[in-house]
């Protein structure tokens, strides 16, 4: 059978798009040089709901000081007009949350408290930004200009001639939804606010942002305002200030703002640490970090158009999540009480049902020292707060997302050497977490539907259930559910196998093969079970409840830990095959992959998850789905698959298909480009596919990766040209559509041979990934 399918393949093959993947004359392209920072377009994804920000910030960065035009996360392509440029963005993120005090400068008379009122005009044909810079000019003729350090975002605003030219600091109003806000003039040169909001999705516990702004010159004049009412002369107020400048001459405005999650000190110190310098020289360090960090990975090969979507997806990768402590270590935990970090940088905002499938290990791999401290953050949170989180935000718990991806998260970690020295104590946390819920008065949820579970074998799917606390309930998604707890089994079974913790391995692994309790044989496909225990909902796959953000369609594939136990679910590997060809619209697929993608599995909007059969590659349980062919017999159709959702990833405004979600959406680019997936999120495997250069040289910190580098080879590799023939890792045939973590940790060169026609590579027995047992 799979000859003649490969026959059939080899005749459809050649008819794929070029814009698949590259050409002729792209191959030509030399190695990549120069700035690496000139290739990236922050702006990528700031249309059609990538709700990206183009703003200043540095990798990680707490602050990230960008325009906000009115869209509910921030700023949108589409529209025209600057509300201010604010202090917190969260990149690609589906609620509003962050916007922390959008400052606007403006002249003449200020009239205006409300921001949409005040809002300035501008035109995109007047607007650029680069990694750690942004700039516009504003129809009032002032330019405006952006850039950060960790803790500050610096502004630089050129003023047309006049006596009355002001600054605009607007703390009570914010992306998210402030409850209280204070705003102080300390002196001519400075301002103090402190603003306590919530939000995100649904209300959260309030949280509190201190700010302190240092001018570069004395004011002239000042004033607040509360509501409507603006005083001229008052130092304090609970809206705003605005403070004026004579610009007749000088006509140069800088000023340094800084951020501090923890305290007014907290700010004042980060400012004393971060600021007191010139713009430009703020500018350049900030370059200068994107430029380090980007040049890990150099590329050669490829289209121009594929260079600069692959390293703006690698910019998008390191922008979260975002340091956390001041400059001198000290943080608010999620007790509400301030600890100190010593020996690590403490890190928050947890988008771990997102990050958890790609994010994590393409930092684990490329910034391992980060990704190590962001591990033990996470840590600590369950020391400071009592229980891991689930979906974090800043010193709160959202509840937003369902399942247990905070166990895939630490356990990526652990099989990625992150974790020496608290492996034990992460272990315990995990370990807590996969076994009970939190106490009633902890405002988180952990796996709330982890008692039935844990008795059943499955959680149950109880659409009508009374949300416990803020945020997703896991009852309201009980199929996916049981199967997202599953994989988290699965995953903390290979991690309590490695610390020697036998028994509890052998029972994590045996909850593992829960996800067979919600497979339903009357329809072949995962469904969701009530209360009693009985299957309910619509028995159409496509229109089934209980999967959150998706259908039984998309959520079949979400069974990492054992592809070889779910395929003898639905009929064997033919059947397997045969649907997966459905899924993806495979026939269609060869003819015309861009088409396919854009028509037939971007269905409606962003937001538009549900009632569907196909794959939908805007959203994160589908992530892994291509590589399911790794495990069936038919790799070459992943990389068909793959290539084809590449070209969904453009160098415009609209060139995110989908929230990125702080960065999952482009990690999931730049490593299906390269070649190389996290297919068993949470355990070290990972498969192969083609990549799209010829070329990629990966540099690895050697205190986590000997040898420091790795290089990625696939000469001739284009839309024609896009099938493995054979793999050779450091010169050895490579037989497995995969590598392990330690394999790789070990490699220095991992060669792929291209052509137009499937081959044989990666069908014999043993080369599909592991079952985890």
């Amino acid at each position: 059978m799979r000859g003649t399918r490969r026959t059939r393949l080899c005749l459809a093959g050649v008819m794929a798009a070029s814009a698949l993947i590259t050409t002729p004359d792209a191959r030509a392209a030399e190695r990549t040089d120069g700035h690496l920072t000139d290739l990236v377009n922050p702006f990528i994804g700031s249309q059609n709901e990538g709700n990206t920000f183009p703003g200043a910030t540095v990798p990680f960065g707490m602050v990230q000081l960008s325009p906000d035009t009115g869209h509910n996360t921030g700023y949108d392509y589409t529209q025209n007009r600057i509300r201010g440029f604010s202090l917190v963005h969260l990149s690609g993120v589906g609620c509003r949350i962050g916007g922390d005090l959008p400052v606007l400068p403006t002249t003449g008379d200020v009239t205006q408290t409300d921001y949409a009122q005040y809002a300035a005009g501008f035109s995109h044909a007047d607007e650029e930004a680069s990694p750690g810079y942004y700039r516009v000019g504003l129809d009032s003729g002032i330019r405006a200009e952006l850039t950060a350090t960790a803790r500050t975002g610096v502004q630089r605003y050129t003023v047309p001639a006049t006596a009355h030219a002001n600054v605009l600091l607007n703390a009570a109003q914010a992306l998210h939804r402030p409850v209280t806000s204070t705003v102080e003039i300390l002196d001519d040169h400075t301002v103090r606010t402190a603003i306590t909001g919530h939000g995100f999705c649904r209300d959260t516990a309030p949280y509190t942002v201190y700010t302190i702004t240092r001018f570069d010159r004395p004011f002239t004049a000042y004033g607040t305002w509360d509501g409507t009412a603006l005083t001229p002369g008052s130092r304090t107020g609970h809206g705003g200030a605005y403070v004026r400048f004579d610009t007749t001459r000088d006509r140069t405005v800088e000023a340094t703002t800084a951020l501090s999650y923890v305290d007014a000190g907290g700010a004042a110190a980060n400012l004393r640490a971060e600021g007191g310098r010139p713009f430009d020289a703020v500018r350049l360090r900030a370059r200068a970090a994107w430029e380090r960090r980007l040049s890990t990975v150099r590329v050669s090969g490829g289209a121009p158009a594929r260079r600069r979507t692959f390293y703006s997806s690698l910019y998008r990768s390191f922008l979260a999540p975002n340091v956390g402590s001041d400059a001198d270590g000290r943080y608010l935990g999620w007790d509400r009480r301030i600890h100190r970090a010593r020996g690590f940088t403490y890190y928050q905002n947890w988008s771990l049902w997102d990050t958890y499938r790609t994010q994590a290990q393409l930092l684990a791999l490329l910034a391992p020292r980060e990704a190590r401290d962001m591990a033990r953050s996470v840590v600590r949170i369950d020391e400071d707060g009592g229980w891991l989180p689930k979906w974090g935000y800043g010193p709160v718990e959202t509840n937003v997302m369902s399942g247990d991806p905070v166990t895939p998260f630490l356990t990526t970690a652990y099989e990625m050497g992150l974790l020496k020295g608290f492996e034990e104590e992460t272990y315990r946390a995990l370990k807590k977490n996969a076994d009970s819920v939190p106490p009633a008065d902890y405002p988180g949820i952990g796996r709330e539907a982890n008692a039935d579970y844990i008795a059943r074998g499955f959680a149950p799917y109880i659409w009508n259930r009374p949300y416990a606390k803020m945020g997703d309930s896991d009852y309201h998604h009980g199929a996916s559910v049981t199967l997202e707890y599953a994989l988290a089994d699965a995953m903390l079974a290979q991690m309590a196998r490695g610390l020697g913790h036998d028994a509890d391995a052998a029972r994590y692994a045996a909850r593992s093969r829960n996800y067979r309790n919600v497979f339903d044989p009357a329809t072949g496909f995962f469904r969701p079970r009530d209360g009693s225990g009985a299957f309910t909902g619509s028995a159409d796959p496509a229109r089934s409840p209980g999967f959150h953000e998706g259908s039984a369609w998309q959520y079949q594939w979400l069974v990492p830990q054992d592809l070889p136990g779910m395929v003898a679910l639905i009929g064997g590997e033919q059947a397997a095959n045969d649907r997966l060809d459905t899924f993806f619209a495979y026939d269609r697929l060869l003819a015309d992959p861009g088409s396919t993608a854009r028509e037939v599995w971007v269905h409606g909007g962003a937001y538009d998850y549900y009632n569907a059969a196909t794959y939908n590659p805007m959203n994160e349980p589908d992530l892994i789905a291509p590589y399911t062919y790794l495990s069936t017999g038919q790799p070459w159709k992943t990389t068909d698959v793959v290539h084809a959702a590449l070209t969904l990833f453009t160098d415009g405004p609209t060139g995110i298909t989908g929230n990125d979600d702080l960065g999952t959406m482009s990690a999931w680019n730049v490593l299906s480009s390269i070649g190389l997936f996290p297919v068993q999120p949470g355990y070290g495997t990972w498969g192969l596919s083609t990549p799209v250069f010829d070329r990629v040289d990966l540099t690895l910190d050697p205190r986590f990766w000997p040898g420091g580098r790795l290089t990625v080879t696939a000469p001739g590799t284009s839309a024609a040209d896009r099938y493995i023939q054979a793999v050779r890792a450091d010169g050895r045939p490579e037989p497995r559509t995969y590598v392990t973590t330690a394999r790789l940790r070990s490699l220095r060169t991992l060669a792929f041979t291209v052509g137009p026609h499937p081959s044989e590579w990666g069908t014999s027995p043993g080369a599909a990934p592991p079952v985890l047992k």
